[in-house]
């Protein structure tokens, strides 16, 4: 028998009895990144100027909120070999407020940006030995609206020189369920959806062409509730 031969057995023998490579284990960091899809399921309640209808009797005036796609950056912690704090963020999302109730759906009446940082408490079931990782979280979202704009058709159709939109900031409730697939030890793929409780208090008002408030709207409330996917790789360390 040949030495090489031998070698060849015994390195052969090693493996089949070694331990399988962790996939994940307590004190690991795991980073993901990928594309990140918001499909809100959104409603809104009826736009009114001291209750009485925003563009008139018979005009039931609301918003709908359309879906926008931007890179999501994901890291989880593992504090033991089934449990890990996630945390979720992203690059700003932008989205289109479009008319809703009685109003066209592709007519524009603003836009806004959001960040929607989220914490969540994951669960592992899988060995951590096993390469493939599935898991589930519950946790709390806070989204943050910034440049808030209105546009010159809904001017228009207030009849009024200027507007402008303010959205209060959101917490809710979000829960996930995702998969890793490491394919070695450090390097893997990832799949999740998480559905994030976001309500925010809208306003609206409006001015002359000199800058003087005219008007204000009521207070009213959109809910955005997206459906959340995103698709990416995974790295551990």
């Amino acid at each position: 028998m040949s030495r090489g031969f031998k070698l060849s057995v015994l390195a052969a023998a090693v493996m089949a009895v070694a331990p399988a490579a962790q996939a994940f284990e307590a004190g690991d960091f795991v980073l993901r990144a990928g594309a990140v899809h918001v499909a809100p399921d959104d409603s809104s309640d009826s736009i009114t100027v001291g209750g009485a209808p925003l563009l008139g009797a018979g005009v039931d005036s609301k918003v709908s909120v359309d879906t926008n796609t931007q890179l999501g950056l994901r890291a989880t912690y593992m504090v033991t070999n089934h449990l890990g704090l996630g945390v979720l963020g992203a690059t700003p999302f932008k989205h289109n407020i479009n008319g809703g109730g009685d109003l066209p759906g592709d007519l524009k009446l603003g836009e806004t940006k959001h960040l929607p940082p989220t914490l969540t408490l994951q669960y592992f079931p899988m060995a951590s030995s096993s390469a493939f990782q599935p898991y589930a979280g519950v946790g709390v979202n806070y989204t943050v609206f910034f440049e808030e704009k209105t546009s010159s058709n809904l001017d228009t159709a207030l009849n009024v020189a200027s507007s402008e939109l303010e959205l209060d900031d959101s917490v809710g409730v979000a829960v996930e369920v995702g998969m890793d697939y490491m394919l070695s030890e450090n390097f893997g793929l990832n799949a999740a959806i998480w559905w994030a409780d976001i309500n925010t208090d809208a306003r609206v008002d409006v001015f002359d062409a000199n800058g003087t408030k005219l008007a204000e709207t009521d207070e009213f409330e959109v809910e955005i509730d997206p459906m959340v996917y995103m698709v990416g790789f995974t790295y551990k360390f």
